[in-house]
């Protein structure tokens, strides 16, 4: 799966009113049936079950039973739509308010310090958190991988996420640019694994061939080389060196988790 597209491609402003809620009714009069909230579920949906290029607003106003330039009442266009996308799936993991499309919104991102909140397991346990979250939401909604986010629009969802994320690890000693560099480290981690994981889907998808005709197919020529004695560690490697039974994903994030406990430890003891 390649990037196809990126972030705050739109109108970035219009984009954040519609996030945050601060934008006005699409509608004066009786509520219409036809919400930015349905637009956007529809538009999730729609890219889950065929990917993020089956995305267009002509094809949503079908799926939702409305004419396109009704559509274009509470969005101004695809870009824009994509920011509000990515915003809702990024806030399923960090249980983020969501603003009414049609009210200003008045729930606040979570904070760690108001009285409802509850005391947090450690930095480690929200780290690993984050990470098994974040590779779900990637295996949820696969197109995520396809858009460039490195310019994000930042909605309650994204900021939500964050807030969550630094009232866990706010106790390790380490500098405000250090804590992003920890939620940065992370996220390219999961999604390096992700990638290869849904890249692992899509290849059996468009070949039709599974992992175990496509590894047998091979087997011929590769038993001669490995016994050719030109290469001897490989030769050496036990049967299940590459069986599916070892969590890859889960060994890495306990190596990163561990390198990084020895800087909190060398933090945390000054």
């Amino acid at each position: 799966m390649t990037t196809t597209e990126s972030s705050g491609s739109g109108d970035v402003s219009r984009s954040m009113e519609l996030l945050w809620g601060t934008g006005e009714r699409a509608t004066r009069g009786p509520k219409p049936g036809l919400t930015l909230d349905r637009i956007v579920t529809a538009a999730i949906e729609l890219a889950d079950a065929e990917g993020l290029a089956a995305v267009s607003m002509r094809r949503l106003s079908t799926e939702l039973g409305a004419g396109t330039m009704s559509l274009y009442r509470h969005v101004p266009g695809r870009a824009e739509l994509v920011d509000l996308m990515l915003d809702r799936v990024q806030g399923e993991g960090a249980h983020a308010p969501e603003p009414d499309a049609a009210e200003p919104a008045t729930a606040e991102p979570h904070t760690a310090d108001s009285d409802t909140a509850e005391p947090h397991p450690g930095w480690r346990k929200t780290v690993e958190k984050a990470a098994r979250d974040e590779l779900a939401l990637y295996q949820a909604h696969p197109w995520l991988l396809s858009v460039n986010q490195t310019r994000p629009v930042l909605g309650p969802g994204a900021v939500g996420g964050m807030e969550s994320m630094l009232a866990g690890i706010k106790d390790t000693g380490l500098s405000d640019p250090e804590l992003i560099s920890v939620i940065i480290m992370v996220s390219g981690y999961v999604s390096g694994v992700a990638r290869t994981q849904v890249h692992a889907v899509e290849v059996q998808q468009v070949t039709g061939i599974s992992d175990d005709e496509f590894w047998r197919a091979q087997e011929p020529m590769l038993s001669t080389v490995m016994t050719s004695g030109r290469y001897p560690l490989m030769a050496a490697l036990s049967p299940d060196a590459f069986g599916p039974d070892f969590d890859h994903f889960e060994f890495g994030l306990q190596r990163l988790l561990d390198g990084l406990e020895v800087l909190v430890e060398q933090r945390t003891k000054r």
